[in-house]
């Protein structure tokens, strides 16, 4: 039913819109924010033009190890608009934080190439930008390593892997192995990767009095606000910071960055409003990455292919201030049923920026090194690969032993395969070939833990008859406001266009940061609720509405982050189909195909989006993106999209999202998982299983680049310059790589 604007919402007009069913979750709803975004009217965090903004540029070290041991600014103070010059010597002293990232211009030390030692403010960004250019630093600099090996001598055993523990083991998965009769003990390397969202790491910062005021380019504003108010010794209250529109992030902006403490300080020196938008060939230095991981596994299996045996043991490097540990071998322990099995991590702390989240951080590089060990256990078994997997399908969670809330791997694989063709491909490597291209095809698993956080929502009823939900979410670019407009609509009972969405404010009630896959299911529990009970509230109201409306809230703490006895995890299956040049070694990912097994799909338009996003973020790790650390001067040699390479148009084929209907009652009201990040997890080892079908030869390093691709195809061994792995059956060793 159509309100005229002076009509006024009854309880009746609530229950004759419930009882129609007028929510309209899962269906197609075009994003709400998208015409701004188009038109550019949809305001970034360098967009915000209060009187007298200045701007302010940074200035990066110029050494890979060392201290400062001098700063020359003269020469950027007669620099014509430059205001003033910040450095460890007059910045303003914060409170030590707990994240050592942000500890910027507090001392002379240099921990990392890239690290800021001075800030410049100029009245423009052309006058701040030439300023910096005109700092002068001298350093002490000292020796340094950037260069990570499985055998590096400082290598340890962590606590922790990103949250999980380092090492889990069970049975004796050394002693099974070796009395397996199929074998496969490879190596796999994934160089490290940039996440380069669309926005650079951007904020906005300006004073009044003691309350501070920022915009910025966040993954999560209320972690913002407590990081500011801890380093500047402020009350929570007295910093407000939003994020109303995010030009991406993928993981980067999961946490604060350098750039909105930089804008805080200069706005607090200045007195003016300053913006930090960080040039991007800073990003890679400053705002983390993933970092690389040098992967072994074995394993071993019987002549049905029964897995005995599975070990993943990954090497990987952090930052000598703050510790970061790519968790890769953790999806081994949940994808396979194997007795005995270990799973452990190593980490060098070396002279490097300090590595971070970056989409499915641990999933993406470890499904990858799994899921192309898995093909080669098929090659070896001479079984076809989505069978061995269907095979080895676990009753519960191996390492935990928990039963799964909802696992429908088995049928995403077989949906896939009906849809891909499958049945008719051909098993032998080089078997179909058109001129100079040899074709192939592959699949891979996917897998992504569900991860709910607790958050607030407000639901108020309006005399007008449209609802205002208010919630701390952020939309990175996910379609946030649309989907949980969408909850609420479904909740309440009424049409869509009556429910209006406020997101990206501290001033809102509090919420969880986007990331982890955790937004739409961390948000929307709170929403439901909040519009579940006002629409009771409604049900039982007589009358006209108050002046300012009927409100209601809901907080999930305590039911949202309560232990749960389900292993709760999203599967998927990818399907790629690669054309490789044999004469330029070029690979070509013509289809991709990927179905999932999320839950309750809640608006399949954003949902097909977010998949597809993935699928194509997997595409360029699996073909084009990389980036080397240059041991001499301990520096990134990829910083800029020229030299990092992510997937155009030109590179990407025909690219299919689907999903399987699947209900789980043990996640949240909604019954969704998150689909952010799986679509990344596993397209990459589709992709590297494809070129080996096409091409007869393993690549176990990526990105599977033309040269690197040549040389296989020549005969020659992989770029990393040893032999990566054998399959063996009987009693033969297996030599360690």
């Amino acid at each position: 039913m159509t309100h005229r604007e002076e009509e006024p919402v009854t309880h009746r007009e609530v229950d004759s819109a419930t009882s129609r069913g007028a929510a309209g979750v899962g269906a197609p709803a075009v994003r709400r924010e998208g015409r701004e975004k188009v038109t550019g009217t949809a305001r970034y965090a360098a967009e915000y033009r209060f009187p007298g903004r200045a701007q302010a540029w940074p200035v990066p070290a110029a050494v890979a190890r060392g201290r400062v041991s001098g700063i020359d600014v003269v020469d950027a103070l007669a620099v014509p608009g430059v205001l003033t010059v910040l450095t460890h010597e007059n910045a303003p002293r914060l409170a030590e934080p707990d994240d050592p990232t942000l500890a910027v211009l507090q001392n002379p030390r240099v921990p990392h190439r890239g690290w800021f030692v001075a800030l410049v403010v100029g009245e423009t960004l052309e006058a701040a930008r030439a300023g910096a250019a005109a700092v002068r630093v001298t350093y002490d600099t000292e020796e340094h390593d950037v260069v990570l090996s499985p055998a590096h001598p400082d290598a340890y055993v962590p606590e922790e892997a990103n949250g999980y523990p380092a090492v889990r083991e069970r049975g004796d998965p050394d002693e099974a192995f070796g009395s397996s009769a199929v074998r496969v003990d490879v190596t796999y390397r994934v160089p490290p990767l940039h996440n380069h969202p669309m926005e650079p790491h951007t904020s906005t910062a300006r004073w009044d009095d003691d309350r501070l005021t920022v915009h910025t380019s966040s993954q999560g504003t209320g972690a913002v606000r407590g990081v500011l108010a801890e380093l500047f010794g402020l009350p929570k209250e007295r910093v407000v910071v939003t994020a109303e529109h995010v030009g991406g992030g993928f993981g980067s902006k999961g946490t604060p960055r350098p750039d909105v403490v930089l804008a805080a300080m200069a706005a607090r020196r200045t007195g003016l409003a300053v913006t930090v938008a960080l040039p991007r060939r800073y990003l890679p230095a400053v705002v983390g990455h993933r970092a690389p991981t040098l992967h072994r596994l074995r394993l071993g299996a019987g002549a049905d292919g029964r897995l005995a045996s599975l070990v993943h043991e990954v090497t990987t490097h952090t930052s000598r201030i703050k510790e970061f540990v790519e968790a890769g071998a953790v999806p081994a322990r949940v994808m396979y049923a194997a007795p005995h099995s270990r799973s452990a991590h190593r980490v060098a702390a070396l002279d490097v920026p300090s590595p971070s989240w970056m989409r499915a951080p641990g999933e993406a590089p470890g499904m990858y090194a799994l899921e192309s060990a898995v093909d080669e256990l098929a090659a070896a078994l001479g079984m076809d690969p989505i069978e061995l997997r269907v095979r080895n399908e676990p009753d519960a969670e191996p390492d935990s032993g928990a039963p799964f809330s909802s696992r429908h791997l088995v049928d995403c694989l077989r949906e896939g395969a009906r849809r891909f063709g499958w049945d008719g491909r051909d098993p032998r490597p080089r078997s179909r070939r058109e001129g100079p291209l040899l074709l192939g095809t592959g699949v891979a698993a996917a897998t992504y833990p569900v991860q709910v956080w607790p958050s607030t929502a407000s639901a108020r009823a309006l005399p007008d008859g449209t609802f205002l939900v208010r919630i701390n979410a952020t939309d990175i670019g996910t379609g946030a406001r649309t989907v949980l407009a969408q909850i609420g609509s479904d909740a309440l009972g009424v049409p869509l266009e009556r429910v209006r969405i406020e997101i990206g404010s501290t001033e809102l009630p509090s919420a969880s940061l986007a990331g982890g896959s955790s937004g739409t299911a961390s948000w929307g529990w709170p929403v439901h609720e909040a519009c579940a009970r006002l629409a009771r509230r409604l049900a039982g109201h007589r009358g006209p509405l108050p002046e300012r409306g009927l409100d209601v809230r809901a907080d999930t703490r305590g039911t949202a982050d309560a232990e749960s006895a389900w292993a709760r995890h999203a599967f998927g299956a990818h399907f790629a189909e690669v054309a490789v040049d044999t004469v330029t070694g070029e690979v070509r990912a013509g289809r991709l195909l990927g179905v999932y097994a999320a839950g309750r799909i809640l608006n399949s338009r954003t949902a097909r989006s977010q998949f597809v996003g993935g699928m194509t973020m997997g595409l360029g790790m699996a073909l084009t993106e990389g980036s080397t650390m240059d041991a001499a001067f301990g520096d990134f040699a990829e910083s800029d999209l020229a030299s990092y390479h992510v997937p155009v148009h030109a590179d990407v084929g025909d690219i299919e999202a689907h999903w399987i209907d699947e209900e789980d009652p043990h996640l949240n009201p909604m019954g969704s998982k998150g689909i952010g990040e799986i679509g990344i997890v596993g397209t990459a080892a589709a992709i590297g299983n494809a070129v080996h079908h096409a091409t007869g030869v393993r690549f176990r390093e990526l990105p599977l680049t033309p040269d690197r691709v040549l040389a296989g195809l020549l005969g020659h061994r992989t770029t990393n310059g040893a032999p990566a792995g054998t399959a063996v059956s009987g009693s033969d060793a297996v030599p360690r790589p």
